[in-house]
């Protein structure tokens, strides 16, 4: 029998970062991730973002890849928001994403990081948080 535990932090941002998730209806959002991601044996472990981005923290098994649910995950949240009277503005998802594997021992302060999504932003950009994220994963320097 296999034992795999692989969770990401995901994160990816509005198209040109334009803050069209309405905060008071981005839990209709999550929620429709959540499910999404539930139908496909994704299991979640925090949802959260602005109005420009999301970030989920959450076990893919290892029978999916994790570009394809993402580009899943995009193309049918995208169909939704548009669809939704409560997203006016919606103009879909930027390209790309970021994707960060998290150790177990790390899971509980990367989920109080997305819980804490607007006190983040006080102080920093969209931009300036996923630079960050990029340098502690090694992927700019």
């Amino acid at each position: 029998m296999s034992h795999i535990a692989f969770t990401y932090h995901l994160v990816f941002a509005t198209y040109n970062r334009c803050p069209t998730i309405v905060q008071e209806h981005e839990r209709e959002l999550y929620n429709f991730i959540y499910r999404f991601l539930i139908k496909r044996d994704v299991f979640i472990r925090r949802i959260g973002g602005m109005p420009d981005h999301v970030h989920l923290l959450c076990d893919i098994p290892p029978k999916h890849a994790v570009a394809d649910v993402m580009k899943l995950l995009k193309i049918e949240s995208s169909k939704f928001m548009q669809k939704n009277d409560h997203f006016p503005d919606w103009n879909g998802w930027s390209e790309g994403y970021g994707g960060f594997t998290v150790d177990a021992a790390s899971r509980e302060v990367r989920k109080q990081y997305i819980l804490n999504q607007r006190h983040h932003h006080r102080t920093r950009s969209f931009e300036e948080e996923f630079e960050i994220l990029l340098k502690e994963n090694q992927i700019l320097s």
